[in-house]
């Protein structure tokens, strides 16, 4: 016992570092931007997803967790592909960390490849 005591006295502690953001909050955060870069109004988009504008409203500000098919709705309603927007909060993550992959590892997710 006195040894696990001894290793937790005198381990070094983490460096500080942001918090990871909440998957809903980057979430939101990127399909606002796609409905404000199309100049679409929430309501609009809201009505074509099927949900109600307080909804999409909450979802944009990263106070929901949505299902996937409400994801799925949303996006739909923006034209875009679900694979699109994750590429999209990926490279998000990867610049707020400020880093690309570790040498030798390969990045998490699809590897686009030119022809």
């Amino acid at each position: 016992m006195a040894d696990i005591l001894h290793f937790h006295q005198n381990r070094t502690p983490a460096p500080e570092r942001e918090p990871e953001p909440l998957w809903r909050e980057l979430l939101g955060r990127s399909l606002r931007a796609t409905r404000e870069q199309q100049g679409g109004r929430l309501v609009d988009v809201a009505r074509r997803a099927g949900i109600s504008p307080q909804y999409l409203s909450e979802m944009e500000r990263g106070r929901k967790e949505p299902s996937s098919e409400m994801i799925a709705a949303v996006t739909g309603a923006l034209g875009v592909s679900l694979a699109d927007l994750l590429v999209g909060i990926a490279g998000e993550v990867r610049q707020r960390r400020g880093a690309s992959p570790a040498p030798g590892r390969r990045p998490a997710g699809p590897v686009l490849m030119a022809a």
